[in-house]
């Protein structure tokens, strides 16, 4: 996911893609303690992408727009 795909979102398209990468990574680390993570870069993914999303919300937040 690229930071000018989620530029372009709303402050509510914004909550819910955190909303859906913090599920994912609740998933990721539930399978990482029942050993069955095959992938582990999914771990950075998510983290990286969780702070992508709340970074953009941040920008709009400080910059006065309405995406936060």
């Amino acid at each position: 996911m690229k930071a000018s795909e989620l530029r372009a979102k709303d402050g509510a398209g914004l909550s819910k893609e955190l909303q859906d990468l913090l599920k994912a990574q609740f998933s990721v680390r539930m399978q990482i303690a029942t050993q069955q993570l095959t992938n582990t870069s999914q771990i950075r993914k998510t983290r990286r992408d969780i702070a992508r999303v709340r970074t953009v919300m941040a920008q709009a937040a400080k910059s006065g727009g309405t995406k936060a």
